[in-house]
């Protein structure tokens, strides 16, 4: 049964036109309606939290990586522009989602309400396509420097600045898409950009290890000498990516199947609103898991972040 704070957002006249014009993106986040007070006041709770440890952790990450010298700079780069799309969603789009949860609950406007929805939702669409890009990038990338060796050198930040510009770009272009077309189409092709990106960088992961187990076998007969270093450093920017990458398919996924089951059974009710706000809880995760994962596998990053935390304190104490 939906309480009356419920009927009266399913009623208000924009939220039924979004769903009615069959938005798919919008009809989810309607899907709040149903869910009880007490898990949105908890939701929004929690990701006060994450907002606040997303912003503060890649604040000091770019800090950070202005320091670091082990990566190559456009690598570097890429992993500033992962940075920035995690601290955004930790500075807009999860308060901009607490916020529409919070009128939600309290009933303060909803005409507020309908328009904080579609900037979060735009901003959301934004921001994920272009960690996905740039994480999937990463890994092209690492698969370069192994394939080309010394040649690779040759990758210039000018490209790399070219290729994040045209990121930025496609993604707003897609928030016109999600917008402006069918639920159908929409549907399919964010679907496909995700099963594309993780293809891409599954087939990366899987030269990289091939390629590195030959090298070593070659160098086993040749050479007893061990890895060269630079090996060793590549393997280490390697097992990097490969964890943000897993983090960001693990925190992905829950919400892309959300979404599937929503649209293919058309499930509806209390407990597909749970399963959709927690997805999203989990998906706005990812932003505060990177900043631990990049401190956890790079040194000079860690090193670095301890520092200005002890700055910190000694500052203030």
């Amino acid at each position: 049964m939906l309480s009356v704070r419920n009927k009266k957002l399913l009623k208000h006249p924009k939220m039924a036109n979004c769903t009615g014009h069959g938005n798919f993106t919008s009809l989810l986040r309607s899907f709040v309606c149903a869910l009880p007070e007490g898990p949105t006041v908890f939701c929004a709770a929690l990701n006060i939290f994450l907002s606040i440890s997303a912003s503060l952790g890649n604040f000091l990450t770019l800090i950070a990586l202005h320091y670091v010298t082990s990566v190559h700079p456009p690598t570097k780069l890429l992993f500033r522009c992962l940075a920035v799309t995690d601290l955004c969603v930790g500075f807009i789009s999860q308060p901009l989602f607490v916020t529409y949860l919070l009128i939600a609950v309290t009933q303060i406007n909803y005409d507020v309400l309908f328009y904080v929805d579609s900037v979060e939702l735009a901003s959301s669409f934004i921001l994920c396509g272009v960690s996905m890009f740039t994480s999937t990038t990463i890994s092209v990338d690492r698969l370069l420097a192994l394939k080309l060796g010394q040649r690779y050198g040759h990758v210039s930040l000018r490209r790399v600045r070219v290729a994040i510009i045209c990121f930025w770009l496609v993604s707003v272009g897609g928030v016109f898409l999600l917008f402006c077309s069918s639920r159908r189409v929409s549907f399919v092709t964010a679907i496909v950009f995700v099963v594309l990106c993780v293809f891409i960088s599954v087939f990366s992961y899987t030269k990289i290890f091939l390629t590195l187990r030959k090298r070593q076998a070659q160098l086993h007969d040749g050479y007893r000498g061990g890895i060269p270093l630079n090996i060793a450093r590549y393997r280490k920017s390697v097992s990097t990516i490969a964890w943000v990458q897993l983090a960001l398919v693990v925190c992905y996924l829950p919400f892309i199947v959300s979404v599937v089951a929503i649209h293919i059974s058309g499930w509806r009710g209390t407990s597909a609103s749970i399963i959709w706000i927690s997805a999203t809880a989990l998906l706005f995760l990812n932003s505060s898991l990177n900043p631990i994962l990049y401190c956890w596998k790079i040194r000079e990053i860690r090193r670095e972040v301890k520092n200005m935390i002890r700055q910190f304190c000694c500052s203030s104490s």
